[in-house]
């Protein structure tokens, strides 16, 4: 009981922390991506998928990948962050993946439609699918690895599980001479129920 008690109290623990660091990184997106940029000129919107990436590969190698680079990285701390506040250990792994990714492209599209009213902001479709597969990624790189860890830690801290003896002689099996009941005594009926 004692052990339940405390394997409780470290997945709230944990669960809390992960809602903490999810509403912190949160926060820090927020300022980087909604908050007004005094610039001379601004490009259009990009609505086309992909043209920006292809834009960014044209200006070369060190620019292309710090664009993507910052587009991938944004929002990828949620593919860890969001499972984690959600605190679940036995959860199908593309379940988890297709959760998340949804979650973080749903967040992403928030910042790109807050950003049509924001001065200086430049909406851009390349944007949404680089913070997406970003969270994807750290999802796909982390929480399997971190989930297995800590179900066999889990595991391990519980000690083996010891089967329990049967209460019912009906429910051996027959010819064992040193469980048969003795002559005379009714044998033992057990009814099953079927649930519905």
């Amino acid at each position: 009981m004692q052990r339940q008690g405390q394997s409780g109290s470290a997945a709230f623990r944990f669960r809390v922390a992960g809602v903490i660091l999810l509403l912190a990184h949160l926060l820090l997106v927020a300022w980087l991506t909604l908050r007004p940029l005094d610039v001379v000129w601004v490009t259009a919107a990009n609505l086309e998928p992909l043209a920006g990436i292809k834009a960014d590969l044209a200006l070369g190698a060190p620019q292309a990948i710090r664009r993507i680079g910052e587009g991938l990285l944004l929002l990828a701390p949620l593919g860890v962050l969001l499972p984690m506040a959600g605190g679940k250990l036995a959860v199908s792994p593309l379940a988890s993946l297709a959760r998340t990714m949804a979650a973080g492209a749903f967040i992403s599209l928030g910042i790109e439609l807050l950003q049509t009213g924001i001065p200086g902001q430049v909406v851009d479709v390349d944007s949404l699918l680089l913070n997406t597969v970003g969270v994807g990624l750290a999802h796909l790189l982390v929480v399997p690895a971190g989930r297995a860890k800590l179900r066999r830690a889990g595991g391990r801290r519980r000690g083996p599980v010891r089967a329990r003896a049967p209460r019912d002689a009906a429910v051996l099996p027959k010819g064992d001479p040193a469980q048969e009941a003795p002559q005379g005594t009714p044998p033992t009926i057990t009814r099953v129920g079927i649930a519905p």
